[in-house]
């Protein structure tokens, strides 16, 4: 299915919402994953929302796009998938496990992008089940860019807290504050509106005490503070541990095996990572 212009985040996610409520559209989904691939065509960047995304981030203002600035182009396709009456698992609720970003080559803001957006790999997990969302961008006709976004889909109720021994934090490279105004200008500049991340009220109808930061919104802080030590073709994927309330001081870490780590101040992970 081919889509002339990218869908309005706001509007789905407000088709989202009103599903969720009791009597208002909750529909019985099917076991499987729709057969469907969207894309969008002639997607151009917005140099003045490049620019407000990477000073949230922490990236350099430049024309080169970080490695994370075409999920934000082609989230309103994955969003679009995600909202579809027959996807398996309903958008709110879901959690955002972790995510896979291959780059092939650098790009540029000059460049106009084509994106195509499915979904794969449903699959079991011990509190529900786990499918990956997977946004390809290319340029004339090249793939440039892959994306694959798991998410979990809870449906039963996790049993008690994992009280295993954690392994120590490692030594902290740079500390951040982050503060509550990550939310929503990540929001903006990410068309990701899920209230968790902009509401208190929204937070705690979904179990957190205040709102938290986005999953991407890290990782992006983190490929920030790698950008001269990234390649021009990489892959960094990344695992989302605990979130990161708004505002809290996280503990930015690398690795000697070239992965990286985000840790709250008693040494929690919220973030797992590695660059190949």
């Amino acid at each position: 299915m081919v889509t002339p212009k990218e869908p309005s985040t706001g509007a789905l996610y407000r088709r989202a919402l009103l599903g969720a409520l009791p009597g208002l559209g909750g529909r019985r989904r099917g076991p499987g994953l729709p057969a469907v691939e969207l894309t969008a065509r002639g997607v151009t960047v917005d140099r003045a929302r490049l620019a407000d995304y990477d000073r949230v981030c922490g990236f350099r203002l430049t024309d080169r796009l970080p490695a994370t600035f075409p999920h934000v182009m082609g989230f309103p396709l994955a969003l679009r998938l995600m909202t579809a009456p027959d996807f398996p698992l309903p958008l709110i609720g879901l959690v955002h496990v972790g995510n896979r970003i291959t780059t092939h080559r650098p790009f540029t803001a000059d460049e106009t992008f084509d994106f195509t957006a499915y979904a794969e790999n449903l699959r079991p997990h011990d509190r529900g089940r786990q499918v990956d969302v997977v946004v390809v961008g290319s340029v004339d006709g090249e793939e440039v860019w892959r994306g694959v976004s798991t998410y979990l889909g809870r449906e039963r109720k996790p049993g008690g807290r994992d009280r295993s021994a954690r392994p120590e934090a490692p030594a902290a490279t740079a500390r951040w504050r982050v503060e509550p105004r990550v939310g929503t200008q990540y929001a903006q500049v990410s068309g990701d509106h899920n209230p968790i991340h902009t509401s208190r009220l929204g937070a705690r109808l979904f179990g957190f005490r205040r709102p938290i930061a986005h999953g991407m919104w890290s990782k992006a802080r983190c490929l920030a503070a790698l950008e001269n030590r990234l390649p021009d073709a990489y892959t960094v994927e990344v695992a989302f541990k605990l979130p990161v309330p708004l505002p809290s001081t996280v503990s930015f870490a690398l690795l000697p095996d070239g992965g990286f780590a985000l840790h709250d101040s008693h040494g929690r992970p919220h973030l797992t990572g590695l660059v190949r």
